[in-house]
């Protein structure tokens, strides 16, 4: 688990999900803390190089990883340990003779790297290193189940591969699928700003978990519930049972039915004045306002979801859906000025206020 940013966001518990389920048969999980690989940076699904971490900024988002991770895993049964505690004590000899091991052709298999030479994209060699380095985790923790993502394949096969060479009974691996983040098309990732994460204020949890689109409703169910979505049930009915049922997960039963009871508050009995709701800084917004440029700042900096202008326009704003203290603002190049402790609503399932 590389610490790239200092939150886990639900798309990283549906891989924990199974883990909980092997702890709940009596096995022991070993989360390996990638404080080293997360400097190089994963090139899996990646059409470009990720920008490299310091380590200082690592081992800060490793520290919130931890706590978090156990608002879904057993403690007793979870060993943490980090992968530059062995990395770290290695020669240049000792990398040349572990990169021995692994093949050109090996490496050129991943798909992400054809598909980047092919297009004339760079592949630096610290990429190419990447799933040699983590699989050579498998080797250390001598693993006999790995788990991860399905963008984790090629890299779980390496673990393989290195634990054959080294004589290791060779690890089972389970790949989970990939969550869909808010935006409903790319994986679930704070990079792409679609995400949930797993310490998110109960009111915001619920609220962006509301934007959840129908179509991926039955996915989330099954891969962060573990339940199957009743077709028969009122899609917004099935929707707050998801959100309250995620947000209790994490804060706890009493701060979902009130996360739950809120919501109703500000969109079903449109009482915003007095609802808690998402704040949003008024120093980030754009300079050179209007009607359109804050209806999409709205929406991806408080609920992760990314709108395009013809969306905006003619779905929420031209609706009348986009209103600013109750006033619609119908009008998308109109300037506006909204000042602290306004209200902006964007649409039934969304509003802020600005601080």
């Amino acid at each position: 688990l590389d610490p790239t940013s200092p939150d886990i966001h639900l798309g990283h518990t549906v891989v924990f999900e199974k883990m909980r389920q092997f702890q709940q048969l009596g096995h022991q999980i070993v989360i390996i803390i990638g404080d080293f690989t997360a400097t190089i940076g994963d090139p899996s699904g990646r059409s470009a190089t990720r920008p490299p971490l310091s380590r200082e900024d690592v081992l800060v988002n490793a520290e919130t990883y931890t706590t978090q991770l156990f608002k879904l895993l057993d403690k007793e049964k979870t060993e943490i340990v980090y992968n530059g505690d062995w990395f770290r004590k290695m020669t240049f000899e000792d990398v040349l003779r572990l990169n021995a091991r692994v093949t050109m052709q090996q490496m050129l298999q991943r798909e992400d790297f054809r598909n980047r030479i092919e297009k004339g994209q760079e592949v630096r060699l610290h990429e190419i290193q990447y799933p040699i380095v983590q699989g050579w985790d498998s080797v250390e923790v001598r693993a006999d189940v790995e788990l991860g993502g399905t963008d984790q394949l090629f890299n779980l096969l390496v673990g393989r591969d290195l634990q054959k060479e080294e004589g290791q009974p060779q690890q089972v691996v389970i790949t989970m699928p990939l969550l869909e983040g808010l935006d409903g098309v790319r994986k679930m990732s704070k990079s792409y700003g679609n995400y949930v994460g797993v310490d998110d204020a109960p009111t915001d949890m619920f609220g962006k978990l509301m934007s959840v689109s129908d179509e991926l409703m039955a996915r989330y169910y099954q891969l962060l519930l573990g339940e199957t979505l009743d077709p028969s049930a009122h899609p917004m009915e099935a929707k707050k049972s998801l959100a309250e049922k995620l947000t209790a997960r994490y804060h706890g039963a009493e701060a979902g039915a009130t996360a739950r009871a809120d919501w109703d508050t500000r969109f079903s009995k449109k009482d915003l004045a007095s609802a808690e709701l998402p704040e949003l800084p008024l120093s980030g917004l754009p300079s050179d306002l209007t009607v359109l440029t804050l209806a999409a700042h709205g929406f991806k900096e408080a609920f992760g979801v990314e709108k395009s202008n013809g969306e905006l326009r003619k779905q929420f704003i031209t609706s009348g859906s986009v209103q600013l203290n109750g006033d619609k603002l119908t009008d998308p190049g109109a300037p506006v000025s909204p000042k602290a402790g306004d209200v902006l609503k964007l649409s039934k399932k969304h509003a802020v206020r600005f601080i």
